[in-house]
């Protein structure tokens, strides 16, 4: 998996924002050992009275790039850095009023160092990721093999030159089925092949409307075995389920047991 490069640069671009007319007031003061900073939180004691619209709005201005920042700076925590909005508050003040500790050409050599710095870090820590999940997805497509290997052995079983596996649980008795170019209007509940259950639109009461040729190609294929008044059972394999690449709640590589009833064809027809 790439790093999200877009996210990355936007997260230095808001740092070098918000740092450019701030840094370090005391290097040894401020780092510990390891390098990192250290993160001390300021309180307001006192209530201010605001005169005018101007002054309210001076304030809110403050609170809203506070609140920018805090949250980029909560984030740089995964990377193991933390930054002291002391130092912060110092550097913004010092910069008003014209007092920066560091000339420009500093500033932009502390910020450049900064971003070098942060880039191995979330290098390292994506690689860590993707490492991690690579691992996960090995282990969930050797459980979905032996998962399926067992299932097929099941009474009434039907694998197909896909993978995709299904098993008839009721019959309408309707011989209307449909084409991968129609919309279908289905009950579905998904679960893992432990039997945790990931989504069901049975549990919320509201089936669900599609384009048969616009969904995952386990559903495609196996819907078009069915009847409408129909109720399935479908073992999808990752190849024509979800992929390798985790989606949401559903880990990569992982085999999806879905037990689907057709209620309609071309519901919007009717």
């Amino acid at each position: 998996m790439k790093i999200e490069t877009m996210k990355k640069t936007a997260l230095v671009l808001a740092l070098a924002t918000a740092l450019s007319a701030c840094d370090k007031k005391d290097e040894a003061e401020a780092k510990t050992e390891d390098g990192k900073v250290e993160v001390a939180a300021t309180e307001s004691t006192s209530k201010t009275e605001f005169k005018d619209m101007y002054e309210k709005a001076a304030y809110s201005i403050g609170v809203n790039f506070s609140n920018q920042m805090k949250q980029n700076f909560d984030s740089l925590k995964d990377y193991g850095v933390t930054i002291n909005q002391d130092l912060v508050i110092q550097g913004m003040k010092d910069g008003f009023a014209g007092t920066a500790q560091f000339n420009e050409q500093e500033i932009v050599a502390n910020m450049h160092e900064f971003q070098n710095s942060l880039n191995e870090k979330m290098q390292a820590h994506q690689a860590k990721l993707d490492e991690e999940a690579k691992k996960k997805a090995e282990e969930s497509k050797a459980a979905g093999d032996a998962f399926r290997a067992e299932y097929a052995k099941k009474e009434g079983v039907q694998t197909t030159s896909s993978g995709l596996m299904y098993r008839v649980i009721t019959a309408g008795g309707n011989d209307e089925k449909p084409s991968a170019e129609d919309s279908v209007k289905v009950h579905y509940k998904g679960t893992f092949i432990n039997g945790e259950e990931f989504d069901s639109s049975f549990s919320r009461n509201e089936p669900t409307s599609f384009p048969l040729g616009g969904v995952i190609k386990g559903w495609t294929e196996g819907l078009q075995f069915m009847a409408v008044g129909d109720k399935f059972e479908f073992v999808i394999p990752p190849e024509i389920g979800y992929g390798e690449n985790d989606r949401g709640s559903i880990p990569g590589n992982s085999t999806l047991v879905f037990e689907i009833e057709l209620l309609e064809i071309n519901p919007e027809d009717k």
